[in-house]
């Protein structure tokens, strides 16, 4: 099975149209104030309906309340819910249970120490998403721009499938998939020329980028003969 790619933080129908064309298996929309990338309500319903049945629509929310997360399902109707915020393990199987709705849990990653939850958002969530952690002083809890160690994600057993974000972009894609070893990518700085301006150019090449070094993966090795 190949990897599954995803373009977070898009904003416009041409960038959203470039995505699909492109490929990507899933598009994320950001529905969170603080971010370059956020999308008022207003704004999902026609994004939405471009997506329909040409790839998974996502949902971004950062410590929503039920209120809101009700609000941003309404107008999106998303096939899954990414939770980017400090939702504990509880909080993530009761917004599954209230709303029906796959939930992808995001992960903050540094060190080691911090795969210690796995286990309980595993149990929880029906995928995870590993995010670099922020620094002290960042404003947004991901989209940052910035990887983490890699290696940290090879040999790991989440149980679900697993994506990995963080600091991609077409150049290092291959080489993030060869060491972590995940079932997907989520790329949004690194497909952008501004903070939340996303570039056709640099989703397409990341696409492009990201499936080659899936279909270099699931080739078979070649035979030399003499």
């Amino acid at each position: 099975m190949g990897i599954e790619i995803k373009i977070c933080g898009l904003k416009t129908a041409s960038t959203l149209e470039a995505a699909l064309e492109a490929g990507a298996d899933l598009v994320g929309f950001v529905h969170f104030p603080k971010s370059p990338r956020h999308l008022a309500l207003a704004d999902l319903p026609a994004l939405a309906a471009q997506v329909r049945h040409r790839a998974l629509t996502v949902a971004l929310t950062v410590d929503a309340d039920d209120a809101a997360l009700a609000a941003v399902i309404a107008a999106l109707d998303p096939d899954i819910l990414q939770l980017h915020g400090r939702e504990s393990p509880q909080r993530v199987a009761a917004i599954r249970a209230a709303f029906g709705r796959p939930v992808m849990k995001a992960l903050p990653v540094a060190r080691r120490s911090d795969l210690a939850a796995v286990p309980a958002f595993a149990a929880v969530a029906d995928r995870l998403l590993f995010d670099a952690k922020p620094a002290p002083d960042d404003l947004l809890p991901g989209g940052n721009g910035r990887p983490f160690d890699w290696t940290l994600l090879a040999g790991l057993d989440a149980s679900c499938p697993v994506m990995l974000s963080g600091g991609l972009d077409a150049d290092n894609v291959a080489q993030a998939l060869a060491v972590a070893r995940v079932d997907g990518v989520d790329v949004s700085s690194g497909v952008e020329d501004a903070p939340g301006v996303k570039s056709p150019d640099k989703i397409r090449a990341f696409i492009a980028a990201a499936r080659s070094a899936a279909a270099m993966k699931a080739a078979p090795p070649s035979t030399a003969f003499s």
